[in-house]
């Protein structure tokens, strides 16, 4: 993922009930504002969710995107990319777990290309702002 943005959070909670809860897709709706609609489509061969569509409302995007997962046997990461979006040209992302102390460090990585010019610094902002929101909606939802 050439020119990302990328955050890390400690989250409380062990990695595999941490990677559980990133694993629901169909639950983001219940904890991530910004999901207002998701829907798993294919799971792979271990059940973990291979395509989702997942209808995006935020300040910055509205968009009904379809995206590939990738989940490595270790399930200490996993991976995604945009399939199909109207305003996106290419969305890829990733969640890196590690354990730390009695919990679990996470960094999320997120690369966003649109359909439509936007500055730099603009596309940054917004991306550290989905990247932000997210890692504290995660910590909350694995913590609770």
């Amino acid at each position: 993922m050439a020119d990302k943005t990328a955050q890390t959070i400690y989250i409380e909670a062990e990695p595999s009930a941490v990677m559980d809860v990133i694993a629901d897709i169909a639950s983001y709706p219940d904890w991530v504002k910004e999901y207002k609609e998701t829907e798993v489509l294919q799971v792979d061969e271990a059940g973990n969710p291979k395509t989702a569509r997942l209808v995006l409302d935020a300040a910055v995007l509205k968009d009904t995107m379809v995206l590939a997962y990738e989940w490595p046997a270790d399930r200490a990461s996993v991976r995604w990319s945009l399939v199909s979006s109207s305003l996106l040209k290419a969305l890829d992302g990733a969640y890196k777990l590690a354990p730390k102390g009695s919990g679990t460090e996470v960094t999320y990585e997120l690369s966003v290309d649109l359909m439509i010019p936007m500055i730099g610094l603009l596309k940054r902002k917004a991306e550290r702002r989905l990247t932000d929101t997210a890692l504290k909606d995660l910590k909350k939802r694995a913590e609770g």
